[in-house]
């Protein structure tokens, strides 16, 4: 397996000197955001994990290596590439083989953060059970990964273009704790609230590294979804966004808009209906989950040395 992992030199020496390190995906650069929102997003997320005591391991696929920690020149190459491959765990055999530029999503990056060794990985938002999945079975990756793969993923809940009900029910059955910190409901990703209340939350980083650990320490395989609301100041209105959802789902329908074409386009029609407020959103929500995530990776490697 090492012939397909490639360190940056930063991830190389923060492994060799026991630093925590904060993995992060390449998606939401290359297919979540336009350019160049998304390559200043990107560096900026990274800073913030470095300010937190971390170290970030933004993970791509590049020439037929898995890698850990891209250059500034990569995260440029990224943000300004077309027909970059969006990559899945049914798509990473062959992106490698291939030797196509490969962005990694939530549950690829899980899989290739496992790999490299890391356990925290901060993301926007986790994929989840889809509206109307009962008949289309359109289930995210994303679970099944969060079911099996030992990585701690802090993000801001999942988005309300979800079946938010049906994607918690998933977690459940799988056996993956959904951890509110600091919130006692399940986030909406644009909005700090839910209707769905959470099973356990804490409002201190140490007891969720400490959750993970025991997890871990148990053999109980599997990761955590530590569900981080967006800051206040920068939440949306609830019923604002949920009719615009609404609205952008209507469209999808309409024009036959499914599977793994259904999120990019929601986003993007979202974004459209706001007049790119839900970008700046976006943003500021993957910060905060960067800042509380790299102070849960540091309680967890303090806690594991």
């Amino acid at each position: 397996m090492e012939k397909y992992l490639e360190f940056s030199k930063e991830v190389q020496e923060a492994k060799e000197a026991g630093k925590p390190i904060v993995a992060l995906e390449s998606t939401i650069i290359s297919h979540g955001m336009p350019y160049p929102q998304n390559v200043k997003m990107a560096r900026e997320v990274e800073q913030i994990v470095r300010d937190n005591g971390a170290v970030p391991a933004t993970i791509a696929i590049i020439d037929g290596k898995i890698k850990i920690g891209l250059t500034d020149d990569e995260l440029e190459l990224f943000g300004n590439s077309s027909g970059v491959a969006k990559v899945s765990r049914r798509d990473l055999p062959q992106i490698i083989a291939t030797k196509q530029l490969g962005a990694t999503t939530v549950a690829t990056t899980m899989i290739c953060a496992e790999m490299a060794g890391i356990e925290t990985f901060v993301t926007g938002g986790i994929g989840g059970v889809h509206r109307g999945a009962e008949t289309t079975m359109d289930i995210s990756a994303d679970l099944e990964e969060l079911a099996q793969t030992n990585v701690a993923v802090v993000c801001a809940g999942a988005k309300s273009i979800l079946d938010l009900g049906l994607t918690l029910e998933y977690l459940e059955t799988k056996g993956v704790p959904v951890v509110g910190y600091e919130t006692e409901v399940l986030p909406a990703f644009y909005t700090r609230k839910s209707e769905f209340k959470l099973n356990f939350s804490a409002d201190s980083v140490d007891v969720i590294a400490d959750t993970m650990k025991a997890k871990w320490d148990l053999n109980l395989d599997g990761g955590l979804v530590i569900a981080n609301p967006i800051p206040e100041e920068h939440a949306m209105d609830e019923e604002y966004i949920n009719g615009i959802i609404n609205e952008a789902i209507q469209e999808a329908e309409e024009n036959n808009i499914t599977g793994k074409d259904s999120t990019p386009f929601l986003l993007a029609k979202v974004k459209e209906l706001t007049g790119g407020k839900s970008l700046d959103v976006n943003i500021e929500l993957v910060k905060h989950n960067a800042k509380v995530g790299s102070q849960i990776a540091v309680s967890f490697n303090n806690k594991t040395k």
